[in-house]
C-alpha cells in the first residue's frame, strides 16, 4: 500500500511538520510505502513570519526510506496543478492531508478535486481543528470548500468531530474508533461488524476518532543530570514548563500571572518559558517586513470577527512587571530539535493554561517525557487529562484556580507511572493501524 502524507515537510518549523514526519514514520513501520509531499510556501506571501527551520540539524527521517517532495507554493497556482498531477503519478492508495489553516482551502480545493477525479485513492483529512482559533468571516467557507472533497476524516477530539458535523450539515458523518471502513459505490463508508462477511455498510462518511499520538521523535537523554542542569540555570526545586510558540490562545499571560501569585506563597518553585514569539521571527525593521505588516494588518481588520491583533501580544513583559525575573528562565527563541529534551527532563510539570484548545502537540511531547500537566478545562484536555490522576485541571480564566492546581501539583505530585498508564492508547502504532484499517 502506497500512502502520501501531504503537509509541511521536515524542513519547516512547528508541531505540524513534526506530526507529518512522525505519521510517515509510523505508517512505514507498519509496512506501508510512504512518500511525503510538502509545501514550499504554506501561506500567502504577505504574512510577516519565518516558517522554515534553519536551526535544526536533524529531520527525524534518518534511517527511513521516505522521499520528500517539496512542490506546493500557496502563492503559485501552477504548482497546485503540478502537485496534484505528481501525487496522481505516484499511484497512491491513500492521501492523508494535514489540515491546520483555512487559507489552505484555496490550493487544497484544486489539488483534492483533481485527485478525486483522477485517482482511486482514499482522501483523508487529518483535522487539527475545524473552527479556527482566530475565526474570520471567510474561514468557514474556505474550510468547507476543501473538506467537502474528503472521503474520510481523522479527528483528535470529539469537539472537532462536532465542529465538522456543524460545518457540513448536509453530509452524513459517523465516528469510528478503530478506523473500520469500506469502499461502497465509489465512496468510503463506516462499516459495522467483525469482518466475517456480514458487515453492514452504513451510509455515513467515516470520522476516525483517535488520540493525538505521543511525540516519540524526541528522546530523553539517559545521562541527563537534572539537578546539575537546574543549578546551572538557577532553577529551584519544583519546575513548571511552558513550551512552544507563544500564541495568545495558549494563555502564557495566565501562566505568568498564576506563577507570580504562586511565587508569593512559596519560594521552592521556578518557571521556564521556552519558545519563540510567533510574530517576531523576522527583522521588523526591514522595509519588506513593514510592507507585509501593513498588508497583513489590513486583511485582519477586514476579515477577523474580533478586533484583537495577536501581533501585539507580548506576555513576556509581565515577567518583569510582576517581579518574577529571578524565578523565571526565559528562552525567547526557536528551539532546534537537538536542544528540546533538556527542558522537558528538567521540568516537573507542563503548563497548559490555554484559552481554547485543539489537541496539543506540546501536551503529546510532554507525555514522551512522562510529565504530568496542569491545564485549563477547555477543548480536549478533559478527554486526555483525568483530574488528580495524570494532571490537574483548572477553570479557564480563573487565576486563583490555576494557582490552586499548581500548588496541588507540588503538594500532591502525580506519579510518573500514572502518566504512562494514561497514555497507553496514544501510540503512533495504534494510530497508523486505524488509518490502514480501511
Amino acid at each position: 500500500m502506497h500512502i502520501i502524507c501531504f503537509g509541511p515537510g521536515p524542513r519547516f518549523k512547528g508541531g505540524i511538520a513534526q506530526y507529518n514526519t512522525a505519521l510517515a514514520r509510523a505508517l512505514k513501520d507498519q509496512g506501508a510505502e510512504v512518500s511525503i509531499v510538502s509545501w514550499t510556501q504554506q501561506y500567502p506571501a504577505i504574512i510577516p513570519r519565518e516558517f522554515v527551520d534553519k536551526a535544526s540539524r536533524s529531520s527525524f527521517l534518518e534511517g527511513y526510506d521516505i522521499p520528500v517532495h517539496y512542490l506546493t507554493n500557496w502563492n503559485a497556482p501552477r504548482t497546485w496543478w503540478r502537485t496534484a498531477k505528481a501525487i496522481a503519478a505516484l499511484g497512491p492508495d491513500k492521501v492523508i492531508i494535514q489540515w491546520y489553516n483555512p487559507t489552505q482551502g484555496i490550493p487544497l480545493n484544486t489539488i483534492v478535486k483533481y485527485l478525486r477525479n483522477h485517482t482511486k485513492a482514499e482522501i483523508l483529512f487529518d483535522l487539527h481543528f475545524v473552527a479556527a482559533k482566530e475565526q474570520s468571516s471567510l474561514d468557514a467557507r474556505l474550510t468547507r470548500m476543501a473538506l467537502r472533497h474528503g472521503h474520510s476524516y481523522i479527528v483528535h477530539a470529539y469537539k472537532t468531530a462536532e465542529e465538522l458535523k456543524a460545518l457540513m450539515p448536509d453530509k452524513q458523518l459517523e465516528e469510528t474508533l478503530d478506523g473500520a471502513r469500506r469502499k461502497v459505490n465509489g465512496e468510503w463508508r463506516v462499516v459495522h461488524g467483525a469482518g466475517d462477511g456480514n458487515e453492514a455498510a452504513a451510509s455515513a462518511r467515516p470520522v476516525i476518532k483517535l488520540y493525538h499520538p505521543i511525540y516519540s521523535l524526541f528522546k530523553p537523554d539517559p545521562a541527563f543530570d537534572k539537578e546539575a542542569w537546574k543549578a546551572k540555570h538557577g532553577l529551584r526545586k519544583h519546575v513548571f514548563l511552558f513550551f512552544g510558540f507563544i500564541r495568545k490562545y495558549k494563555g502564557l499571560h495566565h501562566c505568568i500571572e498564576a506563577f507570580a501569585e504562586l511565587a508569593k506563597q512559596r519560594d521552592d518553585a521556578s518557571l521556564m518559558i521556552v519558545g519563540e514569539r510567533f510574530w517576531q521571527t523576522v527583522d521588523q525593521g526591514k522595509l519588506g517586513t513593514k510592507l507585509k505588516n501593513v498588508l497583513f494588518g489590513t486583511m485582519k481588520k477586514l476579515f477577523l470577527k474580533k478586533a484583537d491583533d495577536e501581533r501585539n501580544y507580548d506576555p513576556l513583559a509581565l515577567v518583569d512587571a510582576l517581579g518574577i525575573r529571578n524565578r523565571t528562565l526565559v528562552v525567547d527563541r526557536f528551539i532546534p530539535n537537538e536542544e528540546v529534551p533538556p527542558y522537558f527532563q528538567a521540568a516537573d510539570t507542563i503548563v497548559l493554561f490555554y484559552e481554547t484548545a485543539t489537541p496539543s502537540g506540546v501536551e503529546s511531547l510532554s507525555y514522551n517525557f512522562k510529565l504530568p500537566a496542569v491545564a485549563t478545562r477547555v477543548g480536549h484536555f478533559p478527554e486526555t487529562i483525568t483530574n488528580g490522576f495524570n494532571g490537574y485541571l483548572a477553570e479557564p480564566g480563573n487565576i486563583a484556580d490555576m494557582v490552586r492546581v499548581m500548588n496541588a501539583s507540588i503538594d500532591q505530585p502525580i506519579p510518573r507511572e500514572n502518566v504512562v498508564e494514561a497514555t497507553k492508547a496514544m501510540s503512533w502504532a495504534n494510530y497508523a493501524k486505524a488509518v490502514l484499517a480501511g
